[in-house]
Order: C-alpha cells, then structure tokens, then sequence
C-alpha cells in the first residue's frame, strides 16, 4: 500500500516524543547547584531577618520588601539564563560606564542617610549604584583581560589601565562615603589581577609601596570616625560606650549563643535593641545569638559549598572570557563573606559590608541573585546554546 504525500507530511508522535525526551535529558544534566544553594541561604536569610527586624513585639516588616527584591531577582535570572556569554562581552564595557554615570548622578542628586549619599531615589524605592558596581566592574575586567594579549605577566605599563578602570569607580564610592564597597572592588580587582600573573619584580615594588602608603592613608586620607573605628578595632574597651560599642556587642551577641544558641526570637541582644544595624551588616550575629555555634557551622559550611561550586565552575568554563568572569564574581562573594563575618566576630574593622542572601538590603540581594545568574549560565552554556 502507498502513502499519499499528506499522510507523510504528518509528524508522527514518536518524534514528538523523542524530542521532549531529549529536552528533558538535557534539563536533568545542567547544573542547578548554585541557584539551590542561594534559595537555601535565602530562605535561612529571611527566616532569620524575621526574628531580627521584630524588636520589642513589633515588626518592621523587612522581610516583606526582602522577598519582593528576591522576586525581582528571580525575574532576571529567568532573562539572563535565556542570554549567551558572548553578549554580556560585547555589552561589559557599556555596563561598566552606564554604572559609572549613575556613580556620579548619586553624587549630584543622590538621597542622603546618617551622612553619606549612596541612593537614588524612586518613589518609596531607593537603589545604591555602588553595590552594582561590583558586577559591572568583574564584567569590565574580564572583557579587558579576555581581548589583552600581554605575554610574560603584567609590568607596570600593562597594570595602568586596569589599574585606572578601578580606580575611577573607587574615587566616586569613597566620595560617598562608602569604603567598605570600595574596599570590596579593590580586593576584587587585584585577585582578578593576581590570577592574570603580575611580574615578580613589578609585585615585589607594588607591595612595598602599598605597605607605606597604608600609614600614609590612614594619616591623611581617613575621616576622624573611620579612623576612630581602626582604633577601636584594636582597642574596643578604649571607647565601649561610644565607637566600641557595635563591636562588643556583636562578640557578645555570638559568645552567648554557646553550642545550640538560646532559641528562634529569644536572643537578648537583638530582640532587646542592643546590638546596632541587626537586620543589615550584622546580621550573623543575630543568627550566632539565637542558633549558637552548630547553627554558625552550618550556615558556614552553605557558604563554602557555595563559593566551592563557583570555582569549579570557573575551572570547567573552556573560554577566557567566561572564567574571568566566573572567577571575579566567586571573588566577590568570598570578600563580602569573608569582611562581614569577621567583621561581626572583632577580627577585622567594622566597615559596613552586607553578608550575601541575608543581610536585608534590595541593591545588595538583587547584585547577588543575578551573579548567580551568570555564573549558573557559564556552567550550562553548551546545553543551553
């Protein structure tokens, strides 16, 4: 029997079949490590701003703009994991300088808040360019890395224009003031150059020079209260009631957690308004007060899972572009979480640096969410494309 060429025109439902098999197959091979783990740091992260932000009984309801800024967050990941690696090269010098621009407009126009002018404005909305700085900064450097072809490491001359790339974004940050952010970009930018190799000898000087220009800095470029803040880093009974205080009650806050901490809502320090700034910069001690040191290791072991998964997926990217990338934004999270939690512990000076998917802040989370965004693209690229 003959087929009429109409009967042969239609698709039969194995191939139908097949196809949606394939796609499914393909669904089940990507790497869905990272964006799990920040939905389960998130998830602890509001939990916790919950007890944190209820100080004597009453809500602020933190939590709620929390989960709004996650949503949004959700959103553009959803755009960017539709977007290949190569248009966010071609389109990173763009970000970097439109970024610069609203760095400048926060200067001009910028909403002011206990002394430093770090937000826009919209409606009941505010947005701190200086956070997403930190992306469009890594997306900057791994574009002029990526098209560099500089052979022997890196001398003085070749470290210029990175170098002034960062310095730029710094200038503007500081003159908020925000340093801990700037410190942040700082720190990102020199591991991204690191990895690039910098010559011995070009290493050697820049480490001499940096050593004598700290003292310098802290002389000269340091406002009293900063300033004031390294000392009572390395003194904070000098000024207990006054500059020492967030730092004492912060190692007090996690000392009287003890192995299981004192409960969901029962710690004395935050629920009794004596630990400052609880629901943004220190807002682990919140959680070390109320989960005690078993809590601490789990939310530790979250984080090192996290930024573990991240360098092996700069480690697996087969292109430049797409390990520098990768590699800066890993960069970016150690540094935050590395600064915050010893900041909140008396091990380093109190600067104001977020911890990643729990401290509350909109521009911060959003940074965050679509970093994770990128980096779960990179490590799905060749089945996504």
């Amino acid at each position: 029997m003959t087929h009429t060429s109409m009967e042969s025109a239609i698709p039969s439902d194995d191939s139908g079949t097949q196809r949606l098999g394939m796609y499914e197959e393909e669904l089940k091979k990507m790497n869905w490590n990272l964006l799990i783990l920040e939905v389960i740091l998130f998830g602890i992260g509001v939990w916790n701003l919950i007890s944190a932000s209820t100080v004597q009984g009453k809500a602020m309801g933190l939590y709620k703009t929390q989960l709004l800024w996650f949503g949004v967050g959700m959103i553009l990941t959803a755009l960017l994991l539709l977007i290949h690696c190569s248009t966010l090269s071609r389109m990173a010098y763009v970000i970097y300088f439109a970024n610069l621009v609203l760095l400048i407009v926060v200067l001009l126009i910028g909403r002011s808040s206990l002394g430093a002018k770090r937000w826009i404005s919209f409606g009941s909305f505010g947005v701190q360019p200086s956070e997403f700085m930190k992306l469009s900064m890594v997306l900057c450097l791994a574009k002029y890395f990526e098209t560099d072809r500089t052979v022997g490491g890196y001398g003085f001359k070749e470290l210029l224009l990175p170098t002034f790339l960062m310095i730029i974004p710094c200038g503007l940050i500081i003159l908020e003031p925000d340093l801990g952010t700037a410190m942040i970009i700082i720190l990102i930018g020199l591991s991204m150059l690191l990895f690039m190799k910098i010559q011995p000898k070009t290493l050697l000087i820049l480490g001499t020079c940096a050593a004598i220009a700290l003292p310098l800095a802290y002389q000269f470029a340091l406002k009293p209260y900063q300033k004031q803040r390294v000392i009572s880093f390395i003194d904070p009974m000098a000024d207990p009631k006054g500059s020492g205080w967030n730092s004492l009650q912060s190692k007090i806050a996690i000392g009287s957690g003890k192995l299981f901490g004192k409960g969901y809502r029962k710690g004395t320090q935050s629920q009794l308004n004596f630990l400052p700034e609880h629901h943004t910069d220190f807002i682990f001690s919140v959680f070390g007060e109320e989960h005690g040191f078993v809590g601490c290791v789990i939310i530790l072991s979250l984080y090192l899972a996290f930024l573990l998964n991240g360098m092996s997926v700069a480690y697996q990217s087969h292109d430049k572009f797409g390990l520098l990338l990768a590699l800066g934004i890993i960069m970016s999270f150690f540094w935050q979480i590395f600064i915050n939690l010893g900041m909140v512990m008396g091990i380093l000076p109190i600067v104001g640096v977020p911890l990643p998917f729990m401290s509350y802040g909109g521009s911060s989370l959003i940074t965050s969410v679509l970093e994770v965004a990128i980096l779960t693209n990179i490590a799905n690229k060749k089945l996504m494309f």
